[in-house]
């Protein structure tokens, strides 16, 4: 008797075919967010052909969409405005100082706040995280500041935003989610707990670190608000600040510019002789277009960072 061995061939699935709602959906989901992303970006856009675009033209508003009677004089005449070399150096120090701080004391502390060998441990950490929605008040903090001789002090930029509760929870939460195991491994090889951080724990956190960096590095760069309380020393004065000023004594500083560019040679035609509404857009553009290059370096770290951060598990 013979057998006769069928020969099963594995079923194929199809794809899911795709429907004219589903076309449609997609269509308007992508027109959406095009449109989202012009509005968003335009802004910039208009301040960086309204820098570079005839002066004249530029203040009449006729600068819309494409630069024109294009120019780089302003930004050579801007340089010139006193204190905005050393406004930029104070602005750029505070920013590389104040986010490797944050950054390090958000990871140490987040992971001291996973160790249950930690003393009080979570009366520590609740106490750190009730900061977030308690503060003292603008009078009180300026006197702690003057107590501790920090005002008209560079410093005053940098200790005020070291611990931040809002990246410590984010760090504690990514911190939760790695394995254990690590840290056992090491401590059985006789690790310590700082040589765990440097050499486990710290290496591992990168996405999380970074999405902690790009809101602290944002948040010291755009910071003008503490130079307004605490500063009067002009050599501490910080870009965002005197872009404030600026904006406010825009009509005397494009005097100024038009005397120093005419000291200096400079073409004195109305489409390169500075304006109010030149100075406004030149001053802006040097503040925001750092952030702009510095912003996609780590783009590829936020979103991951910031979802395995705010999620456990």
């Amino acid at each position: 008797m013979t057998t006769t061995h069928t020969e099963h061939k594995p079923t194929q699935v199809t794809g899911h075919t795709r429907t004219s709602g589903d076309v449609l959906f997609s269509i308007v989901n992508y027109s959406f967010f095009i449109l989202l992303a012009v509005l968003c970006a335009y802004p910039f856009y208009y301040l960086i052909i309204n820098s570079v675009s005839a002066n004249d033209l530029s203040a009449l508003g006729d600068v819309r969409l494409f630069p024109q009677g294009f120019h780089l004089s302003n930004f050579e005449q801007v340089f010139h405005l006193q204190g905005l070399p050393m406004a930029a150096a104070v602005s750029l120090a505070r920013t590389v100082i104040g986010t490797t701080a944050t950054v390090l004391a958000s990871a140490f502390l987040g992971f001291m706040f996973t160790q249950e060998r930690m003393w009080a441990r979570r009366f520590w950490y609740r106490f750190v995280v009730i900061t977030m929605y308690f503060s003292a008040g603008l009078i009180p903090l300026f006197i702690i500041m003057k107590n501790l001789g920090l005002t008209n002090n560079f410093w005053v930029y940098v200790l005020p935003f070291v611990v931040q509760p809002f990246f410590i929870v984010l760090v504690k939460t990514y911190v939760e989610g790695m394995p254990r195991e690590l840290q056992e491994a090491a401590e059985v090889d006789g690790a310590s707990v700082l040589r765990v951080f440097f050499m486990i724990y710290l290496p591992n956190m990168t996405p999380i670190l970074a999405t902690v960096a790009i809101f602290a590095a944002v948040t010291q760069w755009n910071s003008f608000q503490d130079t307004l309380i605490y500063v009067t020393d002009q050599s501490l004065y910080t870009l965002q600040y005197l872009l404030y000023m600026f904006i406010n004594q825009a009509n005397s500083l494009a005097q100024a510019a038009q005397n120093a560019g005419g000291n200096l040679g400079a073409l004195a035609d109305a489409a390169s002789t500075q304006t109010p509404t030149s100075i406004r857009m030149t001053v802006s553009v040097l503040v925001v277009l750092p952030i702009i290059f510095i912003y996609p370096l780590f783009q590829r770290f936020f979103v991951k960072g910031i979802m395995l951060g705010a999620v456990k598990g």
